[in-house]
């Protein structure tokens, strides 16, 4: 089991969450995303710099993916992608996506989009990350990786 994640909009409590388990539950970690990342030096924590561009990183994401790894991301249609794949993926506000609510939450992202499209919807946008995202995120990374780490 590996965990993927796409970086580029990660905040960075969720990082310090993500270096620790990986270091504590020995399960490599690998941050993508389209500029260079700092990584604390370990055998399992690295990163991976993509090209510029839209889907680029969940692209590399989702070639690379395997059944049961764990992508973290909050992009739905990413999330999407890699539950089609059998793996697994956690929201960095520690929702966890499944074959039972991926396709739910990308139908309702895909509504409110349309409506922010037609003027319908003012607003937008991820709300502030805070301190009980932190706590549920890690609650739930730490309830995963017991159920799936080695």
């Amino acid at each position: 089991m590996q965990i993927l994640v796409d970086a580029d909009a990660l905040p960075g409590d969720a990082k310090v969450i993500l270096f620790r388990a990986a270091e504590r539950r020995r399960v490599t970690l690998v941050l993508v995303a389209n500029k260079p990342l700092k990584v604390p030096a370990s055998d399992f924590l690295s990163s991976v710099v993509v090209g510029a561009g839209a889907d680029i990183a969940d692209d590399w994401i989702v070639e690379r993916v395997q059944f049961q790894d764990l992508v973290i991301t909050a992009d739905i249609p990413l999330a999407s992608r890699v539950v089609a794949k059998g793996a697994n993926a956690l929201d960095p506000r520690g929702d966890l996506y499944s074959e039972q609510n991926v396709k739910e939450k990308l139908a309702l992202r895909d509504l409110l989009s349309d409506l922010r499209g037609c003027d319908m919807l003012v607003g937008g946008g991820p709300a502030t990350y805070t301190k009980k995202d932190s706590q549920k995120f890690a609650c739930q990374l730490d309830s995963y990786l017991s159920r799936h780490s080695p």
